[in-house]
């Protein structure tokens, strides 16, 4: 990649600043445009409901972060964890069930070095608990959107349906879309053509952002995927070039650093 190129970075912005900061430790400059805002329930009292049942589930599988920081809130006094174990797609979730006290040997998830972190890779590591327990229920902690429907992939919970476990489903935070300023649109509309690379870990945010600019001339831009999916929603939206990039921090930069 050209020195001058930067990688835009479209997490929410918690996430995006933290990212951004770590990608530009590694060597890779960056500049932030989050395209997902992350909003909590305007009524958690069903959240609140969910915690009941925690003890007696299998695990509790969070999406992201943000489910675990969401659910985390609305906690209980008093109530222990170590009663069920927490599953994650990825170290950011990972970090997430440590910061907030999830015993660590209670916690499943995809090393840190591991190819790619989505549900398929939490499932190699999980199957064989699930198939050979009697417990069988698990919690999905997740967002939703702004019509309140759920966000994200339905695969895993397909997958522990298919097994015989009984899936229940918990809306812990809301994904919206954005207001971008008139700078933040110039910004998007220069980042087209400037060389800069759109970094995307979810494709909801490459569909805000047709949302709030949609006279950009995708055609003349270059984006970054970090799983094949994404890249190809991107592809099928008419970006001009789509590269994937891996998942993991490290790695991601070493990739990124490598394009020409």
């Amino acid at each position: 990649m050209a020195e001058t190129s930067v990688v835009i970075v479209t997490r929410p912005e918690r996430e995006a600043e933290s990212w951004a900061a770590a990608l530009l430790a590694c060597g890779v400059r960056t500049d932030i445009l989050s395209l997902i805002q992350i909003a909590p329930l305007p009524d958690a009292s069903a959240l609140r409901a969910a915690w009941s049942n925690v003890p007696r589930h299998l695990a509790v599988m969070f999406v992201s972060a943000n489910a675990v920081r969401f659910f985390m809130a609305e906690r209980p006094a008093g109530l222990g964890l170590q009663a069920c174990r927490a599953w994650s797609t990825g170290p950011g979730t990972h970090a997430a069930l440590l910061a907030c006290g999830w015993p660590a040997d209670q916690i499943d998830s995809p090393d840190a070095d591991a190819t790619q972190f989505d549900s398929e890779a939490l499932w190699t590591l999980v199957a064989g608990r699930v198939q050979s327990t009697e417990r069988a229920s698990v919690l999905i902690v997740r967002g939703a959107d702004s019509q309140g429907q759920l966000a994200g992939r339905d695969w895993l919970a397909q997958k522990l349906a298919d097994a015989g476990v009984q899936v229940t489903q918990a809306v812990a935070y809301v994904r919206q879309t954005p207001v971008l300023s008139p700078s933040q649109k110039q910004r998007a509309a220069q980042a087209m053509t400037d060389g800069s690379w759109w970094l995307f870990s979810s494709s909801e945010a490459a569909h805000h952002l047709l949302q709030l600019c949609p006279d950009l001339p995708l055609g003349q831009a270059r984006a970054l995927a970090t799983h094949p999916r994404i890249a190809q929603r991107l592809c099928a939206m008419g970006w001009g070039r789509v590269d994937t990039v891996p998942a993991g921090l490290e790695a991601q930069a070493e990739s990124i650093k490598s394009l020409t």
